[in-house]
């Protein structure tokens, strides 16, 4: 996750033309741009991020009569995405599936960025929040969590964890972990969840926060088997693991979360408009069941409610940060 900020301002995109606004049927306060939508992405396709925007284009397609297309901006750890997004025109043509990494926790990573997490976007609705699950591999001699804290504390500094990089929200996972915990552990970051995973599997690393949308395909192929999970309750595609808080830990949440933003200067009736409409998308029995698998749940509800969540998500992680002296090379 280390940047450049020269190299980081190089990838921004031109901010895009100003188009008329139509009235639409319902009414002439609900306003929505004349031509293609586009939901920015700021990670790979057939990621969790992008399907989740990908489901949510093929209903609004559909719901506003005009293409809602998936553009993926890959990189930096989503803040590419993030910062074309900050400067796009406030039109409503240019959104932003937002996620922790860049929103949350980039502020109280980074000292200069490009981009203003706090000013420079008009929340719109929390699409969902995804727990992490702590996992081991199938071979591991500490498969459960009261073993894993034992070893952790016969063993200070010497229990492996891989993580998808420095700074990264499962690193932080595992930065709250040993803070709430009072462990310290071996913290090994990798380039991303894919060759974390591999190490994980071959025993190199022996623990790992990870996202549900990568621990579910370990679990089910009987690959790694989950300690505990992150979220504030259990989701439900993961009912029969305890959650960290119920284990010991009351309190502890480390969700990965996910949100659609669009620039801070759209006008409020069109913010207003377009949440109206994602949460009857999000209500939808067959997105909620999608959603459910990849274990985003607790979406909906107002710009505003969304807006103290992300405020609150960056008080957060930057007190953490501080207190444990994080940085993006760490």
């Amino acid at each position: 996750m280390r940047l450049r900020r020269r190299q980081l301002i190089g990838w921004l995109g031109a901010a895009a033309a100003l188009p008329a606004l139509h009235a639409t049927s319902h009414g002439a306060e609900a306003t929505l741009p004349r031509g293609p939508i586009r939901i920015l992405v700021g990670f790979p396709p057939g990621g969790g991020t992008d399907i989740l925007a990908r489901i949510l284009s093929v209903k609004l397609t559909t719901l506003w009569s005009v293409p809602v297309v998936v553009e993926n901006k890959a990189g930096a750890a989503g803040m590419i995405a993030t910062a074309e997004a900050a400067k796009a025109a406030p039109d409503g043509r240019s959104l932003l599936m937002g996620h922790i990494n860049a929103l949350g926790i980039a502020p109280g990573l980074y000292p200069q960025m490009p981009y203003s997490a706090e000013r420079d976007f008009a929340p719109i609705v929390l699409v969902g929040k995804t727990p992490q699950v702590l996992i081991a591999s199938r071979d591991s001699p500490m498969p459960t969590l009261a073993g894993l804290l034992a070893a952790c504390r016969a063993h200070p500094g010497l229990v492996s964890f891989g993580s998808a990089g420095a700074g990264s929200a499962q690193h932080l996972a595992l930065a709250l972990f040993e803070q709430r915990a009072g462990v310290q552990v071996l913290h090994v970051p990798y380039k991303g969840s894919a060759p974390m995973v591999n190490d994980l599997l071959g025993g190199h690393v022996k623990f790992a926060f990870e996202g549900m949308t990568t621990a579910m395909g370990l679990l089910k192929d009987g690959k790694a088997v989950a300690l505990a999970q992150t979220g504030a309750r259990r989701a439900s595609a993961l009912s029969q693991v305890p959650t960290l808080a119920e284990s010991g830990f009351p309190g502890f949440e480390a969700s990965i979360w996910f949100g659609v933003v669009g620039p801070a200067a759209m006008p409020p009736e069109l913010v207003r408009r377009m949440n109206i409409d994602l949460n009857k998308v999000l209500a939808q029995p067959e997105v909620a069941t999608r959603l459910a698998e990849f274990g985003a749940e607790e979406g909906g509800g107002t710009p505003e409610a969304f807006g103290e969540y992300i405020r609150g998500e960056q008080r957060k992680w930057a007190q953490l940060i501080r207190d444990r002296k994080i940085s993006a090379d760490s």
